[in-house]
């Protein structure tokens, strides 16, 4: 009996004693065809000249391991090796027990994964492997990465979505490819089917389409060769697919044998260019297609894997590859149909292929494969040459040093945040501005813009939504296709409100026919376009766009490809130019939307959001070093909350909410789990982001001069001992003012009781300065406050003095230069046009309390807890507006502000202070005095005393303020850095947040973290 024909018939009884039925493991079918002439194999033409794969080149080392293993090896076992089974990690104990006897009694050369999860995966690798003599060669169909597989895994985008990218990104599919080898080969994988270097030309491809770079065969090589390069660099074996081109075909061959009915010059000069160019460039792997190809392969229903014109001819021959050529999964129906399992096997060795991946009857396929080698129909030195390059393969992803997939901290090396900026710029490269009338993206001029944004197909508010929020106040709405037409209608009528419509169409399904979309949704994009003001941003298939009438009618039209967290938030920040877009379509849709359509779109400085590691930060040791400074302060309960923001080159890349709005209820307050969008008094940071920044524009535009005096810009000081002082001295503390008056004590008689034409416990029109609930100041007082102010006497000595007095004054002043109100000139010249539009006084006008957190319990003289309203009494008794304290605003809009200085005055694309004015106020003023204060700002002083974070350089400036809010701006290191806590609650006799020094011990960490780098 032949060799190979004899241990087969040995196991094939011990399978069947061990395993009753496991030789109908698969489809079952019977091998009852009758088995067609021996092939006759083409003469070879000329090969093409084409590069050797890494891994066969002339290495001794691995020629003597490989010879090792062939030396002990039988026929039947080099077999085996040929032969790759599926497995899953999600199923049964049962079913790992089979697999295991699969791999162990039949000695299998690999196997290639499906669904499951990592750790599962893990595990059951390292179990197949200990079963395995020669270990296992572990591969996987991970196009997109090993998410396409596994659960809590990096999901890359689809390969259309990169087909979006302009050629001068790739290197980023190179990156791309290079992570996805690191995580394959942290979970003990040795082999990616992939790239796809199908061309998809036909819109209607059901089963390549998304999955191909597109329809431009250039484009589609040098995406795949990028893709392929990073893989295999990092010793990944590949496998471009698939052969001989999928990307033409109207059915899926999963379920059926598809036809491809071209020439052969068509052929080679469209689906064969991009194989041909990366088989030159050294591809490790080919994997063939089951196609039906008359030109190549004039017999009738012989899929492409089983013909020896194809894989031998073509492939081996003609293109000269002579790598790994892998099948397509020797499951599917456009294979089975024909040629049964185990006959489609042997037919597919006989043809030329080296490896059949998912044989789904091991016992059959290894039975009609010694049944060739006993017909020599196949012979056993190619069998041999064949295992043999298994082997050298296993070598080159060092399986002759084998070790166990280690389990520990499995999860977090597949998902490191390198990944995840890889993703983000892979995204960002990808966006396509398809339409964009007027240069309407991005958008500009916030400030006369009324935005609502509508998420079409969501059932909750969007990723997208709160992205866009983030830049400027934006009211959300939600319809689908299940909406009922009076709640259509109730939008709609509401959008009649703004002037700016932002169409979010977030479609789940991807594959052709309907693409997601619904009659009904298509309706409603319809009706949405109709406004005339809707900027719509398609998250689905490229191809959607030909489902979706009218869209040219749109302001403008963005494609980011697909849905995901990454293009809803990256299209949010396209939008308002945060980041640019640069992508064009991949394929052609319709006579409207052709491949190669695209417009540039160019960043307009906003702020970026993104993490830590895209600026070369640790993001892991960032949030260690924050959290560890911030949570010294909660549990010395140095504030019960807070909000920390951070970034980097106009990059936000830390954000976090910590604590409570208060420790408990006994006050009044809530205690609520802080949120990035909370309100806080920001006390003394007042003083840059309102009289500081008005000062400025007054300066650029001529009313104001710092070298001027008190007297010339306040008439009533004309004859006061404040007439001929200098603001540049008001503005450094050096004037001889006052620290500060306590003007609520005046109000109050020696028993405790308000003075007459004080306060009152109800509203009145004499009595209209609402304090409290219950608590109204008579409406001339504040005249009194300001004549105190004048009438101040100065300190005796000109030095360096802390000074809140001068800061009540700038309101009077803007006022008198401008025409306008203070508050009103703020946000209609600064606050709207960056979209800082939370910067408010007296914010309970516009905002629930749940979302202003409470700051102090006044026991002495509101005798309540102040919530919603200024802490500082001076500016309470003016109304809650003062120069020197009564704002309040989110963490996110006082960085907008903060974000402004740091761009010298531009954001935007506005250029709202002049650079020059940002300088000089920034600066020092007096060093040779000792002096370290800017103008309103201060800096960090000469020598080192806590005011400032320890790390900081000359060039910094910012400001504290009362409550534990703190800023700090560091255009040396682009640092941005907003600190936002209520210190104050429920007393303000309470310092512990300088005492432990919170505020500039985060800063000090993010400088540490830039230090460190990743």
């Amino acid at each position: 009996m032949n060799p190979c024909r004899q241990t087969l018939a040995a196991l094939l009884l011990l399978l069947t004693l061990a395993l009753p039925g496991f030789a109908q493991m698969g489809n079952g079918q019977p091998v009852n065809s009758p088995r067609p002439a021996s092939p006759t194999k083409p003469t070879p033409p000329v090969r093409t000249t084409a590069a050797l794969p890494t891994f066969l080149r002339a290495d001794a080392r691995a020629s003597r391991w490989a010879d090792s293993i062939m030396a002990r090896m039988p026929l039947d076992e080099q077999i085996a090796q040929l032969i790759m089974v599926a497995g899953y990690s999600n199923r049964t104990t049962g079913y790992e027990d089979s697999l295991t006897t699969l791999v162990r009694t039949y000695k299998l050369g690999g196997v290639v994964f499906f669904q499951g999860g990592p750790v599962r995966q893990a595990k059951l690798t390292n179990r197949l492997q200990s079963a395995s003599a020669v270990p296992l060669l572990v591969a996987m169909d991970a196009e997109w990465g090993i998410a396409m597989r596994l659960d809590s895994t990096v999901r890359f985008p689809y390969q259309m979505t990169l087909g979006g990218m302009p050629q001068a990104s790739e290197k980023l599919i190179y990156d791309m490819g290079a992570d996805v080898a690191r995580q394959f080969r942290r979970l003990g994988m040795h082999v990616n089917f992939a790239p796809d270097a199908d061309v998809n030309n036909n819109a209607n491809n059901p089963v390549i389409n998304f999955r191909s770079f597109g329809e431009d065969k250039y484009a589609v090589a040098r995406k795949a060769l990028a893709y392929m390069r990073g893989m295999q660099d990092n010793r990944l074996l590949t496998s471009l697919k698939h052969f001989p081109g999928h990307g033409d075909t109207g059915t899926d061959s999963h379920f059926d044998l598809p036809l491809i009915n071209k020439s052969r010059a068509q052929l080679d000069s469209l689906e064969l260019y991009p194989f041909r160019e990366l088989i030159k460039a050294g591809a490790a792997g080919v994997m063939i297609a089951h196609l039906n190809i008359p030109a190549l392969d004039t017999t009738r229903n012989r899929p492409s894997t089983l013909s020896p014109n194809i894989v031998t001819g073509l492939l081996k021959n003609e293109l000269g590859f002579g790598g790994l050529v892998f099948s397509d999964a020797m499951n599917m129906k456009g294979l089975t149909k024909y040629f049964p399992s185990g006959l489609a096997d042997r037919r597919g060795l006989e043809a030329g292929m080296d490896v059949l991946e998912f044989t789904e009857n091991i016992p059959r396929a290894v039975a009609e494969i010694c049944k060739a080698a006993d017909e020599r129909t196949l012979s056993t030195q190619e069998i041999k040459d064949r295992c043999r390059k298994m082997l050298l393969a296993k070598y080159w992803v060092g399986l002759n040093n084998y070790k166990p997939v280690v389990l520990d901290n499995l999860v977090a090396n597949l998902n490191r945040p390198e990944s995840e900026v890889i993703n983000r710029r892979l995204t960002e490269a990808s966006l396509t501005v398809l339409t964009n009338a007027n240069n309407r993206l991005p958008l500009q001029r916030l400030d006369t813009l009324r935005i609502a944004s509508v998420s079409v197909e969501a059932t909750a508010p969007t990723l997208f939504q709160n992205r866009l929020a983030d830049y400027t106040s934006v009211k959300s709405f939600l319809l689908s296709s299940k909406s009922s037409d009076a709640e259509i209608k109730a939008v709609l009528d509401s959008l009649g409100q703004f002037n700016t419509v932002l169409v979010g169409v977030h479609l789940n399904n991807i594959r052709p026919a309907k693409y997601g979309v619904q009659t009904r949704t298509a309706e409603l994009v319809q009706k949405l376009v109709g406004t005339g003001k809707a900027v719509i941003t398609v998250f689905g298939n490229p191809y959607v766009l030909d489902k979706l009438p009218d869209l040219e009618g749109a302001t403008a039209l963005v494609m980011p490809y697909q849905l995901t967290n990454f293009t809803e938030d990256l299209s949010a920040q396209l939008i308002f130019g945060a980041i640019g877009a640069s992508g064009r379509l991949p394929v052609t849709v319709n006579q409207r939307f052709r491949v190669g359509d695209g417009m540039t779109i160019q960043p307009i400085g906003r702020l970026k959001y993104t993490i830590p590691e895209e600026v070369g930060i640790s993001s892991a040791y960032l949030a260690q070093q924050v959290d560890s400074v911030v949570n010294l302060g909660l549990n010395a309960k140095a504030y019960p909350g807070c909000v920390v923001q951070l970034a980097k080159d106009g990059k936000v890349i830390f954000r976090k909410a910590y604590g409570k709005h208060t420790y408990d209820t006994s006050l009044g307050g809530k205690a609520e789990p802080t949120q990035l969008d909370d309100l806080y008094d920001f006390a003394s940071v007042t003083k840059i982001s309102t009289s500081t920044p008005a000062l400025m524009r007054l300066v650029d535009a001529g009313k104001f001069n710092i070298d001027g005096t008190m007297g010339e810009y306040l008439p009533g000081y004309k004859k006061s001992n404040k007439d001929t002082i200098r603001w540049r001295d008001v503005l450094t503390h050096q004037a001889k003012l006052k620290a500060w008056i306590p003007f609520w004590q005046a109000t109050k008689n020696p028993d405790g009781t308000f003075k007459k034409k004080t306060f009152v416990a109800e509203r009145s029109n004499r009595y209209p300065i609402e304090v409290t609930d219950s608590l109204f100041l008579f409406k001339k007082y504040p005249k009194t406050i300001f004549e105190l102010i004048k009438d101040s006497p100065l300190n005796a000595k000109k030095e360096y003095v802390y000074s809140d007095l001068s800061f009540y004054l700038y309101p009077q002043i803007v006022q008198r230069l401008t025409g306008r109100d203070f508050e009103g000139y703020l946000k209609d010249s600064l606050y709207a046009p960056i979209g800082a539009t939370t910067l408010t006084y007296n914010p309970r006008r516009f905002y629930p309390l749940s979302r202003i957190v409470p700051t102090e319990y006044d026991s002495l003289f509101r005798k309540t807890l102040i919530w919603g309203r200024v802490h500082d009494e001076g500016a309470a008794m003016l109304g809650g507006l003062s120069g020197h304290a009564g704002l309040f605003g989110t963490a996110n809009d006082l960085m907008k502000l903060t974000q402004l200085y740091l761009q010298h005055g531009t954001y935007g694309d506005r250029q709202l202070i002049k650079p020059e004015t940002i300088t000089e106020f920034t600066r020092y003023q007096f060093p040779e005095l000792g002096n370290r204060r800017g103008l309103g700002f201060e800096k960090a002083a000469y020598k080192y005393n806590g005011n400032a974070p320890r790390l900081a350089s000359p060039s910094s400036y910012g400001h504290s303020g009362y409550t534990g809010t703190f800023t700090w701006i560091d255009p040396a290191v682009g640092l941005n850095y907003v600190f936002l806590c209520n210190r104050v609650y429920p007393t303000r006799n309470n310092n512990k947040v300088s005492e432990l020094g919170i505020r500039t011990g985060v800063a000090d960490a993010f400088y540490k973290a830039i230090r460190r780098g990743i």
